[in-house]
């Protein structure tokens, strides 16, 4: 007898607006001692809004969705845009998707459902026919009223709806962080520690978290050989304990969370060149990518520009490639409040081929060769200059798992294998130009790049000389890590340049001629497992960078004018 069944993993409360939130859950196998008999049944969702009055089901939300055999048994539901299978197919009169209200508060209560099918397992069997064999999903309301409210049920609020002129007028917070390592045996309780405090200290008052790389350490050693998921069951693996362990399952479920990859989804130091070299490789990138797609990717946004609405002018082929890619993209953007975020993917169009010198390494993926084939870079620029003109001078965020600055002290030395060995900009410098160019040329104010990836959280600022536009603000705040216990690893506050001017340590960035030089400057660092708090003071109009350890107590870090206290960083803007 087929009844509901709690998800193995999940909910997770992914990409919100002010009218919607995806929702994810993943189910377990049916059968997990028999593959061949799991393959004959079909997993579906169901989910239902709970009613604010009596905390029970609103029976005429309850719905069924698709958790796809392809995709683990996960999957999604866009509450306040999906009608859901059953009510779109039951009915051949239009039915609203379940209506949600900027800046309001919800419960929901997802739950699963593994039913027979004697169709082969090759065979996509349509959404129509599926449901033809399902009863009234009204039917469960008070089995799903009776689960567990800590497997079942996520809480979420909605956006306020964005500003009618595209300028934001107050400020948010949000959450960032990144670099999770899962710990072994007993200390897997130290990688979860972290995050009850991130929730416990602000849930009321945050909208979203970023994790920004390394949720997962597929190569729980690195480099060695050992305990490295390479099969679809050990990636699998990895995800089930990462997302279900106790503090961070509570998180996922609580407060919208946008995650983008960084190399551990895959293994050390991913680039695009390993899967031309080794067949194996090959194999491991799609278990990796297509595992990362299902519990990852799969609840944010769908497409790289869901925000920021074309022209209402009929578009040219430019236009209407940059406005709508053709493929499945793993970067993407969203706003809040009018806030615009673009997330960057830095590892698996990166190209980094030491036959070819730097000059022939992309991060962002190699640059369009024709205007109506935009890629990423591409878009990223295209990107800035629509927020600055949508938006003027409000703050604009770059997600970028790999640290924009500052360098390694290494990567200034003259010898070209040193920046060729970097895993962050550095090792990029046509991609970095490109990006510093886009800022100058178009005047584009208040640029951050949000960052993880080097197990040492710091600010650096930017600035820019000798060109049309001397006067920019621009910052990378970083993150990293969530927990790290080899802090004697990486890491070290000496490894990275404080003052790109310091002739000890000269990493003065020349941009295309006409441009002028980007220098900066770095402070703040430590090395303690972390998370951070970012305020946006429009009052004051600064950045407030809270860096806090794993109890969700402030750290003790060095002020730009060398002071040290707990107080958060307080980073000035440019008036917008």
């Amino acid at each position: 007898m087929s009844t509901l069944r709690k998800p193995v993993l999940g909910p997770i409360v992914g990409h919100t607006t002010h009218e919607s939130c995806r929702l994810w859950i993943a189910a377990s196998n049916p059968d997990s001692v028999d593959e061949k008999q799991s393959e004959g049944r079909r997993t579906l969702g169901i989910i239902g809004v709970v009613k604010k009055e009596d905390n029970t089901i609103d029976t005429d939300s309850l719905s069924y969705f698709r958790l796809h055999r392809g995709h683990n048994r996960t999957g999604t539901f866009n509450l306040g845009l999906e009608t859901g299978i059953f009510k779109s197919l039951k009915s051949e009169n239009a039915i609203a998707p379940y209506r949600l209200n900027p800046g309001s508060s919800y419960k929901v209560r997802l739950s699963t459902l593994t039913v027979d099918d004697a169709f082969h397992n090759d065979y996509d069997v349509p959404d129509k026919t599926l449901v033809s064999r399902l009863p009234d999903p009204k039917n469960w309301a008070d089995v799903l009223n009776r689960m567990p409210d800590a497997y079942v049920e996520a809480e979420f609020k909605t956006f306020p709806a964005p500003p009618a002129d595209g300028k934001p007028k107050t400020g948010i917070s949000f959450l960032l962080g990144s670099c999770r390592y899962p710990g072994l045996l007993w200390k897997r309780k130290a990688a979860d520690r972290i995050f009850a405090p991130m929730l416990r200290d602000h849930l009321k008052d945050v909208r979203f978290s970023l994790m920004v790389g390394d949720q997962i350490y597929a190569d729980m050693f690195n480099r060695l050989p050992i305990c490295l998921a390479d099969t679809y069951e050990e990636f699998q693996e990895r995800y089930t304990t990462a997302f279900g362990s106790r503090n961070m399952r509570e998180f996922l479920r609580k407060i919208p969370t946008y995650m983008t990859l960084d190399d551990h989804e895959i293994e050390d130091n991913w680039t695009q060149d390993r899967i031309n070299k080794k067949r194996e490789k090959r194999v491991l990138f799609n278990l990796a990518i297509g595992a990362y797609m299902s519990y990852q990717w799969s609840h944010g946004p769908r497409s790289w520009n869901n925000c920021v609405p074309p022209p209402k002018k009929k578009l040219s082929a430019v236009e209407d490639a940059l406005y709508h890619p053709q493929t499945s993209i793993l970067y993407y953007d969203f706003l809040c409040e009018g806030y615009p975020f673009f997330v960057l993917d830095t590892r698996t169009q990166r190209f980094q081929d030491a036959q070819e010198g730097l000059d022939d390494n992309h991060l962002l993926g190699r640059p369009a060769q024709h205007p109506t084939e935009p890629g990423q870079l591409e878009r990223v620029l295209h990107w800035l200059q629509v927020q600055q003109n949508l938006r003027g001078n409000a703050p604009k965020f770059i997600v970028s798992s790999s640290v924009f600055v500052p360098n390694t002290v290494k990567s200034t030395r003259e010898c070209y294998k040193n920046k060729e060995d970097s895993d962050s900009w550095p090792g990029f410098p046509n991609t970095r130009r490109a990006i510093l160019d886009c800022i100058v040329q178009n005047n584009i104010e208040n640029v951050v790049f949000l960052s993880g990836d080097v197990h040492c959280s710091n600010v650096a600022k930017m600035t820019f000389n000798n060109g049309p536009a001397n006067d920019l603000t621009a910052y990378c705040l970083t993150s990293s890590a969530f927990y790290w216990p080899f802090p004697f690893a990486d890491g070290n506050p000496a490894d990275y340049v404080h003052n790109s001017t310091d002739p000890k340590n000269g990493d003065t960035f020349n941009l295309t001629e006409g441009n002028g030089t980007m220098d900066y400057a770095a402070w703040g660092f430590t090395q303690a497992d972390n998370f951070s708090r970012i305020d946006i003071d429009v009052k004051n109009q600064q950045l407030l960078f809270h860096l806090l350890d794993q109890s969700g107590n402030p750290i003790k870090t060095r002020k730009k004018n060398g002071a040290i206290n707990t107080a958060p960083q307080r980073l000035k803007l440019a008036a917008w």
